[in-house]
């Protein structure tokens, strides 16, 4: 009985409260909008009820590993990862014109997502071994162990996940102690890349220009970008539809279940990458603002958990997980609003799967693990 007791009393303490709550107001908004967007309670509702029940079984059981441990096992996952990537290249099924998928007899899974989690452990595990001797070598080792993963994925092509996890790692070698002074470089470069697509789109985008880095859909979804209008019943569908599911939200929104361009079929994949077309439709700008407003609180918990942390490890994974936060709500609703090119990220606890719930999952898990962690004193 007293074990019992101990396991109880340990199994509570695991949580975070605050970000318990945040995130258990995440799931009711998850599942209103999911009844919503599907029209009822068909297969799709009751599929991402279930999806919720294993991700908080996931957060769970990461809340109640030890930071000390989840270092040590850093290595071992981040080469499992890269391994199961090598055998998508090799032996994975292709779906859609992109390998993402492996069948391994007793389960098929997406190797890409578990990257999400694993690098940024292997690079805080790596910052932390080398915490106050770190040279300039140790940032070339540290980049070559993000580039490898965020290779393999790109050549899947799966540019979205590519992208959330070449930030969720890079965001661990900056807090690691990369100089800002190294970044200008960087940002300058994109600014001028940027500012050269836009003032040479019509010359660039024309159907015989071979953009050579990108995939022929990825140069089309940055054409369309540019100018949605030149495919407006193609590839341009998705940008125009859901910037006037948007657009017809107004101020109040139209109400629950009351969206015309969501019930009309019009906004094409509501319940994965649009889904925050439907949301702003329904409960227009004020909901908007408040959903983001949630975000905000969900990552401010992470940062303040970073901050608060005991350990090196504990810091830079908080950082990491809090950061890639961000870039999901962020890259999402910019890709909704007409901001980015569609790239298939999920908004984080609303969109339909159970893969991306699941590393969410594993994420809060985490940052629950180091918010509750003491080090015991020799």
């Amino acid at each position: 009985m007293k074990r019992l007791l101990q396991w109880v009393t340990r199994a509570v303490l695991a949580f975070d409260w605050p970000l318990l709550a945040l995130l258990v107001i995440m799931t009711i908004l998850g599942m209103t909008i999911m009844h919503s967007a599907v029209g009822g309670t068909d297969w799709r509702f009751a599929d991402q009820s279930r999806n919720f029940l294993i991700a908080f079984v996931a957060m769970w059981i990461a809340a109640m590993l030890p930071p000390p441990l989840l270092m040590r096992l850093a290595p071992y996952i981040y080469v499992a990862g890269v391994v199961l990537l090598l055998g998508v290249e090799f032996f994975g099924e292709t779906s859609k014109g992109a390998t993402r998928w492996l069948d391994l007899g007793f389960v098929r899974l997406q190797p890409s997502e578990m990257l999400k989690i694993s690098v940024p452990l292997m690079l805080a595990w790596y910052f932390h071994r080398n915490q106050g001797r770190l040279h300039v070598l140790d940032f070339v080792v540290a980049m070559a162990l993000l580039a490898l993963p965020f290779a393999l994925i790109v050549m899947q092509p799966d540019l979205g996940t590519a992208l959330l996890v070449f930030v969720s790692g890079f965001c661990v070698i900056y807090f690691g102690g990369l100089s800002f002074k190294l970044l200008a470089p960087l940002t300058a470069a994109v600014v001028i890349g940027v500012g050269t697509l836009v003032y040479f789109e019509t010359d660039i985008c024309q159907p015989d220009v071979d953009w050579v880095l990108l995939h022929e859909y990825q140069k089309y979804r940055v054409c369309t970008l540019l100018d949605p209008s030149s495919d407006p019943l193609g590839k341009g569908f998705h940008t125009i539809q859901s910037m006037i599911a948007v657009g017809s939200g107004g101020v109040y929104g139209k109400g629950y279940m009351m969206g015309t361009q969501a019930h009309l079929d019009f906004i094409p994949e509501r319940t994965t990458d649009f889904i925050f077309a439907v949301f702003a439709e329904e409960f227009g700008l004020y909901g908007g603002v408040m959903l983001l407003v949630l975000y905000a609180l969900l990552i401010a918990r992470g940062l303040a958990i970073a901050v608060k942390a005991h350990t090196h490890f504990g810091r830079l994974m908080a950082g990491s997980m809090s950061m890639m936060f961000f870039v999901y709500v962020f890259v999402n609703v910019a890709m909704v609003t007409g901001i980015l090119p569609v790239v298939g990220v999920p908004l984080p606890f609303l969109s339909y799967g159970g893969t991306a719930l699941l590393t969410l999952g594993v994420a809060s898990g985490i940052l629950m693990s180091i918010s509750h962690y003491r080090p015991l004193r020799s």
